[in-house]
């Protein structure tokens, strides 16, 4: 899952970087001042920080919310991992407890017809 977000993350950056540098070679080439053109990449590279500091924000809110939810399932699988031994506990009681039983029962028919034969 992890490599998957790298991926998207990796395509998310080379979408942004080439839509920067389309917009920054349209503008060089635009029919306009310099001083004008100059102002123009100004507002888009602050234009670009911004979200910029954005995605990077998302991302980080993403990856703590991600940690969180690994957090909650290692808690949950270590309560089931508990649950699991004491129900193998009780299991293996009741087990011994019905084979006692069981070997008490035959000792005491066992017995009954020894008793019986002679």
């Amino acid at each position: 899952m992890a490599g998957r977000d790298n991926k998207v993350m990796v395509g998310a950056m080379l979408l942004l970087a080439g839509g920067i540098i389309g917009a920054g070679v349209a503008l060089l080439y635009a029919p306009q001042s310099g001083e004008k053109t100059r102002k123009e990449l100004g507002r888009y590279a602050k234009k670009a920080r911004r979200k910029g500091e954005e995605a990077l924000e998302a991302v980080e809110d993403f990856s703590d919310h991600v940690g969180e939810m690994a957090e909650a399932v290692g808690e949950r699988a270590s309560e089931i991992l508990d649950r699991g031994k004491d129900m193998a506990y009780s299991a293996k009681k009741g087990l011994l407890k019905a084979l006692e039983d069981g070997e008490a029962r035959l000792m005491k028919e066992r017995s009954r017809l020894a008793k019986l034969i002679g």
